[in-house]
């Protein structure tokens, strides 16, 4: 792939953009948006002239209502030789295409798996898709060469290709990413109307299950207008359980032995179906879920002490494998959590003391 056109430069298409021109392939950037425009080639994205001929790949990374209309009007314009999308939901879109009649051998819906909770140009970055699954639906329709150039954008971005039906993709998004998004956003509404005592209290818990709920509403709107009927069958399982896990709750408030028994027993089966569950989630790079022991370090908020302490981890010869920082309420510290294999606490707890780092039991 020698040329590409990025149609839509906010986070997602602008850190594909950024992924290409850093290995050298030349990319045109259009946007209804023009200072999205001017903003994705100050960061080095691409530029903003026209090309002169058909581009190699037009990739389409627009929200998933406007899919069908941008794809369209590159097609009849002849931009490209193959086309893509990067809408996170895929069934729709295709349907909507093959409703105008158009060709679609050249063209093949993809989705990367990957995202931030900001969005723009300014968050977008060229190593988003690292490790990522970079999801394609073709079909017995598709070109060879245009599946072939999908591939090669999903190995310049450094992803992981997975093929899917594109159902069973909106399927899957429904319940690993629309789901979640929803869920937290509703676990964080319930702090707008906390008392600030409460809300003083929070602590890495309820960070880690609200990152997400930061998320720009409109694109999610756009994004659930589109799958809306996957994701409802999700949250209306949820909802059987949430049924249960409140009626469980109130026999835990009975006088009666066996009730509360029975209480306890179903709060249990919850948390334990939530352990197995957690357990299938893929691990480091998508590999077999791992088991890592932390090692915990007090460190002050002051500049260059992570940067510090992930050296003298080197130091000790010890990789980590995750990190999380949970900060002190009130005071200029934290707690960071140091994910490291099992066979390395021992050694990295007694390096880093010798350091002088507090190092928690």
């Amino acid at each position: 792939m020698r040329t590409a056109a990025v149609i839509g430069t906010g986070l997602i298409g602008t850190s594909a953009a950024l992924a290409l021109a850093g290995r050298g392939v030349v990319v045109h950037l259009v946007d209804h948006d023009a200072e999205r425009v001017r903003t994705a080639t100050a960061l080095g994205a691409g530029t903003e002239e026209p090309p002169e001929g058909p581009v190699d790949l037009a990739i389409v990374a627009v929200p998933p209502a406007r899919v069908a209309g941008a794809l369209a009007g590159a097609m009849e314009a002849g931009l490209a030789r193959g086309y893509l999308d990067v809408a996170s939901v895929k069934g729709g879109p295709r349907r909507e295409l093959e409703a105008l009649g158009l060709d679609l051998s050249g063209y093949i819906g993809t989705h990367p798996m990957a995202g931030k909770e900001r969005s723009g140009p300014l968050a977008a970055s060229a190593d988003l898709f690292e490790g990522r699954p970079w999801v394609l639906t073709p079909t017995p329709d598709t070109d060879t060469e245009v599946l072939n150039l999908a591939l090669e954008l999903v190995a310049l971005c450094r992803a992981v290709p997975v093929v899917m039906d594109a159902d069973a993709h909106d399927r899957a998004v429904a319940l690993v990413s629309h789901t979640p998004q929803l869920v937290s956003s509703m676990v964080a509404a319930r702090l707008r109307e906390a008392d600030e005592t409460a809300v003083r209290l929070c602590g890495q818990g309820i960070r880690d299950v609200t990152r997400i709920a930061a998320s720009d509403p409109r694109m999610w709107v756009d994004i659930l207008s589109a799958n809306p009927g996957p994701v409802a069958e999700v949250l209306a399982a949820i909802a059987a359980d949430l049924d249960e896990t409140v009626r469980a709750l109130r026999s835990l408030e009975s006088a009666e032995t066996a009730e509360r028994r029975e209480g306890a027993s179903g709060i249990e089966d919850v948390l334990r179906r939530g352990n197995a569950g957690r357990a299938r989630v893929p691990g480091k790079h998508g590999a077999a879920p791992a088991a890592y022991e932390v090692v915990a370090v007090l460190i002050s908020d002051r500049p260059g002490e992570l940067a510090r302490i992930f050296a003298d981890a080197g130091r000790a010869g010890v990789n980590i494998e995750d990190v999380r920082i949970e900060h002190a309420t009130g005071q200029q510290a934290g707690l960071v959590q140091l994910m490291v294999e099992p066979a390395a606490v021992t050694v990295l707890s007694a390096s880093l003391r010798e350091r002088g780092w507090s190092v928690r039991p």
